[in-house]
């Protein structure tokens, strides 16, 4: 039995007293059922009777007695008990527990999907560098956690669009191109350039593309080296990004906001909205009604659009592509665009409280990390993924909040060890992949299943910690913490390693294969799809053989 199958059964007696004039309360739309923290309190508890007691007019300890009446009469109950001033604890007879088993096995991969977002029409926007050099090491945390997040949002019913934001207008475009040009013609770049020896990569690109190059007047060549580098770089940053296993669904060009008026257009939806004052001879929205520490200018007095005009109409394309709920992933250094964005939102019309999330994410490092022959002083992400690979990444990435710092050991992550816990986790799965083909080449097979007879200490503990994935992945998603993921399953792997060195799934020489041995095998079966499913969460792959 499921938590989320509990949970219905908790609705269910809640309805039943509600219909015997018992109680007059209206009843909540999900339950919550959680492992308690002394399992000899039983295997699942719930706080319902504390949450729901005021509306219900009685003491809590009175409502969970009467909610305990009728859920002892569940069937795969076998006991409820009262604790404290009323936390309902639940235990499961051996063969609802173990029944769980072969419900993993039969869901498949979508065991730990649930519809708890369902509903929810989200755009969440991450990485989005500047497509005027390779992405590096400040990328690579938001590219991990993002894809991580987006993952886990649609796992939880939600309607996810992850979004690029591509920064390819203003004037660092135009200095991105004078760089490239400057190698076409064989010099150095022009002082504040961009000097990193990938210019010289996409010079020669461009030449390739256009061999006239270097015959056009400067003037005429900057436009098309510009566009010819843009595409070369942007094509770079996607192959990294999918070597990374990060896909997105948009890719979102905010020049595309100036050439289709979108930014002309967002100011005047603005000033409709009443937050826009002329004064100076410039434009300005007045993001201070709204908490921001100033007001902003959209257009300068030389009638300029600012970076700020382009981050509204950003904002306002979003409401227009019908996302109600925005998420912003930003780094560490843009702390200031937390009340600006937020006030835009207000500004627009939005409740900046519940159509925007900004989520701010801290500095990583890595010891022994180099900087890049090719890009000068930074650390490419395409060499750490080469160094360290994408699993390795991706996982301890995923296994700290977003706001610690993290100082990543790269001997450990290239360790084989069970102190490296991608390698713990990865190798729980290939372990468990391994034991069901040496069972099956046993004579073990999968044609007798009988939940009960999974009754060993260690079976239980196993049982318990798969069930509680779906609840995980939820909130995971609801708090938007990856990482409750990753640290769950390395609890499966610990389960399952003490599991296995425990109960034979094989039977010794000379013993005849019973149901115990072929029911073991199903909850082996339920390990590897819990394991697969959760990496499968974070980006990593579940390898089967290691």
């Amino acid at each position: 039995m499921t938590p989320e199958e509990l949970s219905a059964a908790v609705t269910r007696v809640l309805s039943e007293a509600v219909e015997a004039g018992e109680l007059a309360i209206e009843i909540p739309e999900t339950i919550i059922i959680e492992r308690p923290k002394n399992r000899e309190h039983g295997d699942w508890a719930s706080t319902v009777a504390l949450q729901l007691a005021k509306k219900a007019g009685m003491a809590p300890r009175r409502l969970a007695e009467l909610l305990a009446a009728r859920l002892r009469e569940t069937d795969g109950v076998a006991a409820v008990d009262i604790a404290g001033p009323g936390f309902i604890n639940i235990t499961l007879d051996a063969a609802a527990a173990g029944e769980l088993a072969r419900t993993i096995v039969e869901t498949g991969d979508g065991f730990g999907h649930n519809e708890a977002l369902a509903g929810h029409v989200i755009n969440m926007e991450f990485v989005s560098a500047n497509p005027t050099g390779p992405l590096h090491l400040g990328h690579t945390r938001w590219a991990a956690l993002g894809d991580a997040l987006a993952r886990l949002l649609r796992a939880s019913g939600a309607d996810v669009t992850s979004e690029y934001y591509i920064n390819d207008a203003g004037n660092q475009m135009n200095v991105f191109a004078s760089s490239v040009l400057a190698r076409v013609h064989g010099e150095d770049v022009p002082e504040g350039g961009y000097p990193g020896e990938y210019t010289w990569e996409l010079a020669e690109e461009a030449l390739a593309a256009r061999a006239d190059l270097r015959d056009l007047p400067r003037e005429d060549a900057l436009p098309v080296v510009r566009e010819l580098a843009y595409q070369a770089q942007l094509g770079q940053i996607k192959d990294t990004l999918a070597e990374f296993g990060v896909h997105f669904d948009v890719y979102y060009s905010e020049q595309s906001l100036h050439d289709e008026g979108r930014i002309a257009a967002a100011v005047d939806t603005l000033r409709a909205q009443g937050h826009i004052e002329d004064r100076d001879g410039a434009v300005w929205l007045r993001t201070t009604d709204f908490g921001d520490d100033k007001d902003r200018v959209l257009f300068k007095a030389d009638g300029e659009p600012t970076y700020f005009a382009a981050d509204a109409a950003y904002y306002l394309s979003k409401r227009e592509r019908g996302f109600e709920e925005k998420i912003y992933l930003l780094g560490a250094d843009h702390h200031g665009y937390v009340a600006r964005l937020k006030a835009i939102a207000a500004c627009a019309g939005d409740d900046p409280e519940r159509n925007i999330e900004i989520l701010i994410g801290q500095l990583m490092s890595v010891k022994g990390a180099k900087l890049s022959k090719r890009a000068g002083n930074i650390i490419e992400l395409a060499d750490l993924i080469s160094w360290l690979g994408a699993d390795a990444l991706r996982y301890t990435l995923a296994r700290y909040p977003a706001d610690s710092p993290i100082d990543i050991d790269p001997e450990l992550l290239r360790s084989k060890s069970n102190d490296n816990p991608v390698f713990y986790v990865q190798y729980a799965h290939a372990r468990a992949c391994a034991a069901a083909r040496n069972a099956v080449e046993a004579g073990v097979g999968r044609d007798g299943f009988d939940a009960s007879l999974l009754t060993h200490a260690t079976e239980e503990e196993l049982l318990a910690h798969l069930g509680r994935f779906p609840s995980v992945v939820a909130r995971a998603a609801e708090m938007r913490e990856p990482h409750r993921v990753a640290r769950h399953l390395e609890t499966v792997a610990a389960a399952y390693h003490s599991w296995y060195a425990t109960c034979r799934m094989v039977p010794r020489a000379g013993e005849e294969i019973t149901d115990t041995n072929r029911t073991r095998l199903w909850l082996n079966d339920a390990t590897v799809q819990v394991l697969r499913n959760g990496l499968a969460l974070l980006g990593v792959s579940a390898p089967e053989r290691m």
